[in-house]
């Protein structure tokens, strides 16, 4: 079984991600695999430098901070270059899922509705947190102002859109209200897994 688990930046998405973790559930990083595979992989580093030119890459690595401007500013850019990425994570991310064992496997992807991910999983979670905290917890972890951050927020999917979206939601204020949270899921997912198909 496909659990995909999204939120909006600063939302807590890698602290649920890690408390699953801890229990034993493989967590595919869509974000992480994704700059990897920008790297790593010969056709979409082909199709990235054939719509964005030679600029996106500097001997040999991803121009990040080029290309991440082009495309935050540009929704038509923006929208090219996950049409490029998306279905090389995806790819990626379904001979990863077939590696592992355990009951369910984690996907985790900030974009996970956006991008019309939702197909490739069995269930969704969405991470909620008041826009506040979700501002002070990016900014002290990029070391960027609020009104960069609220750019970004505004460029997501607002809370209410994920709740209506997703199959199951977690509020991640405090971790340790969160931890037996994911622990109920955690222990529902294993039992649909383990009663799939019965």
């Amino acid at each position: 079984m496909k659990v995909g688990i999204t939120g909006g930046i600063g939302s807590g998405k890698s602290t649920v991600c890690r408390l699953f973790a801890q229990k034993g559930v493989a967590v595919y990083d869509s974000d992480a695999e994704a700059k990897r595979l920008m790297t790593s992989s010969e056709a979409l580093r082909a199709g990235i430098v054939a719509r964005f030119g030679a600029e996106s890459y500097r001997g040999g690595e991803l121009n990040r901070a080029w290309l991440a401007d082009r495309v935050f500013r540009d929704d038509a850019a923006r929208a090219d270059l996950n049409a490029l990425v998306h279905p090389a994570v995806m790819a990626d991310f379904a001979a990863w899922a077939e590696r592992q064992s355990g009951d369910y496997v984690i996907l985790e992807s900030a974009i996970l509705f956006d991008a019309g991910l939702e197909g490739c999983v069995d269930r969704t979670v969405a991470v909620l947190a008041p826009l506040e905290l979700r501002i002070e917890r990016t900014c002290r972890r990029d070391g960027c102002d609020a009104e960069a951050v609220r750019r970004r927020i505004a460029a997501q999917l607002d809370d209410d859109a994920l709740c209506a979206r997703a199959d199951f939601t977690l509020v991640n204020i405090l971790e340790e209200e969160l931890e037996p949270n994911v622990a109920l899921l955690d222990r529902r997912f294993r039992h649909e897994a383990q009663h799939a198909g019965h």
